[in-house]
């Protein structure tokens, strides 16, 4: 397709503005958002679409096919071959065109949409006990779509088979615009109700079939994975007949567009128990393989030595990874039974430790090798392990050198017996060309994904990239083998079907492609014609890459590239989207609201890397389109803990913040915000004053014209009576606990600050103030300047409150303070900003009230006695950076010292307040949507005798605007609990 000018990309546009009630977006920013996958490759679309109804891709299509321009349907953008990147009009079907349409649970059929998501669809059939079980990695986001046009697989498909054995019929819409169902149709067309035209589509793909039969049964390999080329064997004579829709299964979006699809559901699986498999090598534990599948597992799934050091290496993993690994084994085969009964499963899981035994395995038997079998029966535990390995590659991809392990022969498939061999030699290759590999995944197939560690922006490491193919690819045929085990083809795979297939069969599947879509409207070049894997016009990393140097706030340690390595740590999101999940966890609320590319956590890293390297233009950097790609993000860190590949998009945003507040200075609103720790004593001493704001008619709304302070949104009211220590004597120098008193707690809320002074005191331990000896003005952490961008006002603040903290915690006292966000400040910015003068180690003695409390109580260090309180029911909703910090279950620890207190963690993400996020004007709407996602609806539901707890400030202002419940800090429940008897 020859390039279009700006005046044709108008004209579609328009064209379609006018043709679609969805959404169009032609801008720089919004193509740049979809020119990426989970693959290396990067190809900028024509436009993107999102549309609300089928009849929005319908008109799509046409407009398509009269401008002469292709279109590429696309559901989550998770593919790691580069199916869903083109120069093609992007149709994103993940927001509106996602329904349930039937469920027939007699039948154990449901027909679906594309852009539904696999864990939604089968969150909706539980209730019927039934499930789709192509159980992929990335089921929170992976939509049946994409996952049928990619014929995707799953852990279970030793048991489920592939999508292929799962899907019925595709009701489809072809290129010329009718309307076709591809199902179960008999030899000679008996029966089947469809126009001539349609007719002779079919009649045409049969006798393809029949003319091609030898050489299909002869080309294809013979293995129980193999995703490559069209599924041209659904084609062959079958007296029962034919199913056409597996053509279509597996033909990335290239054919047809699936309106319909028809799934075969399951029961759901019960009863589980896992067995973790310990083997002291690599090549052992796959020559085991073939053994353990004789126990006839629902799936044994590989773990490397490289995964299970990379997984300890992510906070959120560590502690799961300790407790199912024992010793420092080579690799494991993770064995799960998943029978009815399970004493059957039981049963194997003993069975599972005799083959063990028999092929020399045995922890502690001086007759046999370091190995053995970690039994997991409990579900909880299970779901850990599990959870673990299905975030296996972005776990690969959590490498911060500039090499990452590179998805292109990641998908070949053997027969069992040859695994072993096959794996060995393949090691080979990569250490011929310098590199290694990691490898996990589907040992029970024999489809192993393994990538090569290479550093694609390298000429030499992309030539090795071209080398490492061609000899695993041959390497792979000498086995007979599949190159295209799961993952599809794409760019990365469609040029070898020569080599894999031979030419004859590539001419089958040109005809195959030609006779559906002659005009080339479906996601062109993938399959047949594509253009060579190691172009580097189409890569991520293209021939003008580069990034030129960045004035930053922050250090970025251990990533390399312009601003001391900001540009790295953008790079680590390899669009794998984690962050497009919509339960567990935090991330990512906005997205979870708006269900926008824009919003996410991957979006806004992509908007940023296109934006660095001079993609989006000059000075792209402060551009507008940035700051709205950001604007919605409340910085909640969740994407700091639960984004595999370690993406800080907060920090990234105050990266971003205080490059535009340097050329473009700040509104008042900000500063207004950012100086509050400053004028709050001034402030405090005249406290009706600012609440004139919510109490004097007409206030509310001339803050809002004059600031964009939301009117319907109350503010923090100023207390009459600020906090002030209790002086009794004690000095820093003296203290072994210093209380950090925050802006907030304060000025707004100081009996939060009055009841842990109280606790602290009650534990016998010397308390003192955090206060400077300098100057009178309260420290701070520099949070509110941080969110303005300001950071050298944030630095100068933390460096005043480091000066008069350090000391006390170079001699082994700890500070404690209440507000989450700015106590876990020093442990997040500060490091990275203070250099010398601060340390993560410092840092690490800054807690929150309840992790103090959590500590030292369990240290035995103090011994405070807690007695019932007047509730017996209490929620708690956990604060966005304590989650990210793995800093809610000292509360919870906590507050299971408080006798008869049934304490329940609400299950939410972000409140929706984040400091000024709440209040304004522009994003009020999306904080309450945020807050209404789970966190208001259980909190409604509680009875009045429930206590709620929220330590964050934000949080309890939103939890009482939008439940109307009073919401306390934790210093105040334990304030009742340790009171005197």
């Amino acid at each position: 397709m020859a390039e279009l000018n700006e005046q044709h990309l108008t004209d579609i546009g328009q064209r379609l503005d006018s043709a679609i009630s969805g959404q169009v977006m032609l801008d720089s920013a919004s193509r740049g958002r979809y020119a990426t996958d989970a693959s290396v490759y990067q190809m900028m679309p024509i436009g993107v679409v999102v549309p609300d109804s089928i009849d929005d891709i319908v008109a799509t299509m046409q407009i398509a096919r009269e401008e002469g321009v292709p279109v590429l349907p696309r559901g989550g953008g998770t593919s790691q071959c580069g199916q869903t990147v083109n120069r093609a009009i992007v149709i994103d079907l993940s927001k509106h065109i996602n329904k349930l349409l039937e469920v027939d649970a007699e039948a154990k059929t449901a027909v679906v949409e594309p852009g539904l998501v696999l864990d939604h669809l089968n969150d909706r059939l539980k209730a019927d006990g039934l499930w789709y079980p192509v159980d992929v990695s990335t089921s929170s986001r992976a939509t049946i779509g994409g996952m049928t046009a990619n014929n995707s697989c799953g852990s279970r498909s030793i048991r489920y088979g592939m999508s292929r054995d799962n899907v019925l019929a595709i009701d489809a819409i072809l290129a010329d615009g009718a309307r076709a169902r591809f199902g179960d149709v008999a030899s000679d067309l008996r029966g089947v109700n469809e126009t001539g035209a349609v007719q002779e589509l079919y009649r045409d793909l049969l006798a393809l079939g029949e003319r091609e039969a030898d050489e299909i049964r002869h080309r294809f390999p013979q293995v129980l994975r193999r995703v490559g080329g069209y599924n041209v064997d659904a084609l062959l004579p079958n007296a029962a007949g034919n199913n056409l829709a597996h053509l279509l299964v597996g033909s990335e979006g290239t054919l047809a567009f699936s309106e319909k699809i028809t799934l075969k559901l399951s029961p759901i699986l019960h009863n589980k128990v896992l067995g973790v498999c310990h083997f002291p090598t690599f090549y052992e534990a796959m020559d085991a393989a073939q053994h353990l599948v004789k126990l006839d597992p629902t799936a044994v799934e590989l773990v490397d030595r490289n995964m299970i050091e990379l997984g300890r290496g992510i906070a959120m993993f560590r502690p799961i990874v300790d407790s199912f690994v024992r010793g420092e084994p080579a690799a494991l085969l993770i064995v799960e039974f998943a029978e009815d009964d399970q004493s059957e499963n039981l049963r194997r899981l003993a069975s599972l430790h005799g083959v063990m035994a028999d092929l020399g395995f045995r922890w502690g038997d001086p007759g046999k090798k370091e190995g053995g079998v970690v039994e997991a029966i409990d579900p909880t535990f299970q779901k850990q392990i599990i959870e673990v390995r299905k975030q296996g590659l972005n776990i690969m991809m959590s490498m911060k050198s500039d090499g990452k392990p590179v998805s292109f022969v990641e998908d070949c498939a053997v027969q069992l017996e040859d695994l072993a061999e096959y794996t060995d030699r393949l090691t080979g290759i990569f250490k011929k060309h310098g590199t290694d590999g990691t490898w996990y995944a589907h040992a029970s197939v024999g489809t192993l994904h393994v990538r090569p560690v290479l550093n694609l922006k390298l000429d030499t490491d992309r030539k090795a990239l071209r080398a490492i193919a061609e000899e695993a690819f041959d390497l792979v045929k000498s086995y007979r083998g599949s190159h295209s085990g799961e993952h599809g083809d794409g760019i990365v795979r469609s040029e070898f079907h020569s080599k894999m297939f031979g030419q004859r069969m590539v001419e089958n599947f040109t005809w195959v492609k030609d006779r559906m879509d002659p005009e080339g409207l479906f996601n062109p070049g993938k399959i047949v014609r594509s253009p060579r894997m190691d172009d580097q016009r189409v890569m991520r990393y293209g021939p003008d890459y580069a990034v030129t140097e960045i004035k930053t706030v922050f250090d970025w340690p251990g990533y390399s590239g312009a601003g001391r390595g900001f540009q790295g740590a953008v790079e680590m999101c390899n669009n794998n989207g984690a962050c497009r999940k919509l339960k567990d966890g935090a991330m990512c609320p906005s997205y979870r609201v708006t269900r926008d590319e824009r919003d996410l956590t991957r979006g806004r890293a992509n908007t940023l890397r296109l934006a660095i390297s001079g993609q989006l233009g000059p000075d792209a950097y402060t551009s507008d389109e940035v700051s709205q790609a950001l604007s919605l993000c409340v910085s909640c860190k969740a994407c700091r803990r639960e984004c595999p590949t370690g993406v800080d998009m907060a920090k990234m945003k105050i990266e971003v913040l205080a490059a535009r507040a340097a050329k473009n200075g700040i509104s008042l609103r900000d500063r207004m915000v950012a100086y509050l720790p400053h004028y709050a004593p001034l402030a405090a001493r005249v406290p009706w004053l600012p609440n004139l704001r919510d109490g004097l008619p007409g206030a509310a709304w001339l803050t809002q014209a004059a600031l964009g302070l939301a009117a319907s949104r109350s503010l923090p009211k100023w207390s009459r009576e600020p906090y002030r220590f209790s002086s009794i004597g004690i000095t820093p120098e003296s203290a072994d606990v210093l209380l950090f008193a925050d802006t907030f707690n304060r000025y707004f809320e100081p009996e939060n600050l009055r009841a842990a002074e109280t606790v602290l005191r009650r534990t016998g331990l010397a308390v003192a103030p955090a206060a400077s000896s300098k100057t009178a003005r309260p420290l701070c952490c520099g949070r509110t300047f941080l969110a303005a961008g300001l950071a050298e006002q944030a630095k100068a603040e933390m460096l005043r409150t480091v000066a008069a903290i350090r000391p006390a915690l170079e001699r082994g006292a700890f500070v404690v303070g209440l507000e989450p966000s700015c106590v876990l400040t020093f442990r997040d910015e500060a490091p990275v900003l203070l250099g010398n003068e601060w340390s993560a180690e410092l840092g690490e003695r800054v807690l929150l009230l309840e992790e103090f409390i959590a500590l030292k109580q369990e240290a035995g260090e103090i011994s405070l006695a807690f007695r019932p309180i007047k509730a017996s029911k209490a929620l708690l909703h956990g604060h966005c950076h304590q989650k990210a910090f793995n800093a809610v279950t000292p509360i919870e620890k906590t507050l299971q010292l408080v006798p008869r207190l049934d304490v329940e963690l609400i299950e939410s993400s972000c409140c929706g307040m984040a400091g000024a996020f709440g209040y304004q004007a522009e994003t009020l709407e999306v904080s309450k949507a945020m807050a209404e996602l789970s966190l208001l609806p259980r909190i409604r539901q509680a009875d009045g005798d429930t206590i709620i707890i929220a330590d964050g400030t934000s949080c309890r202002h939103q939890i009482t605007d939008g439940a109307k419940r009073e919401a306390v800090h934790v210093s105040r429940v334990l304030l009742e609990a340790t009171d005197a008897f």
